[in-house]
């Protein structure tokens, strides 16, 4: 577990858990715009699957936000027990720049997190919009 800890910890650790949580939001969105945009050309209701969603996110970013603010919290006191007790000035370097990509990489999660809430009614709007507008085009080109 320590190694484990040890090797995320370093900014590779962190570089790399950064690119992966980037990836992985990036397919998600894509392949989620994707069968949107095919669901309403077809004119399909997408309330019914959509509310779920919306509500099993809404439940799970309060308990995220704070289980994110105190594990970075719990972390970020553990790099600066490190960096003041690092006795070497390269030691001390190394741990000075462990701070800094801790504290982008903390921003960074908490600011994504939070415009996750803030944008996930405008998103529910924009999709309501979409699908009613789509749903009215195929319907007028049916008759």
């Amino acid at each position: 577990m320590k190694k484990m800890i040890k090797k995320l910890s370093s900014p590779k650790g962190i570089k790399m858990m950064k690119v992966c949580t980037l990836t992985l939001v990036a397919a998600f969105a894509v392949l989620a715009y994707s069968g949107v945009a095919f669901a309403a050309q077809q004119g399909a209701d997408l309330n019914t699957v959509v509310n779920p969603v919306i509500g099993l996110i809404n439940s799970f970013i309060n308990p995220l936000l704070l289980l994110v603010g105190a594990g970075g919290a719990v972390y970020a006191i553990l790099l600066g027990f490190k960096y003041a007790t690092a006795e070497e000035p390269q030691e001390r370097e190394k741990r000075k720049q462990s701070i800094k990509s801790f504290l982008i990489g903390y921003i960074l999660i908490f600011v994504l997190m939070v415009v996750l809430k803030l944008g996930i009614p405008v998103l529910e709007t924009w999709m309501t919009n979409s699908t009613s507008g789509a749903a009215t085009q195929t319907t007028t080109q049916a008759q």
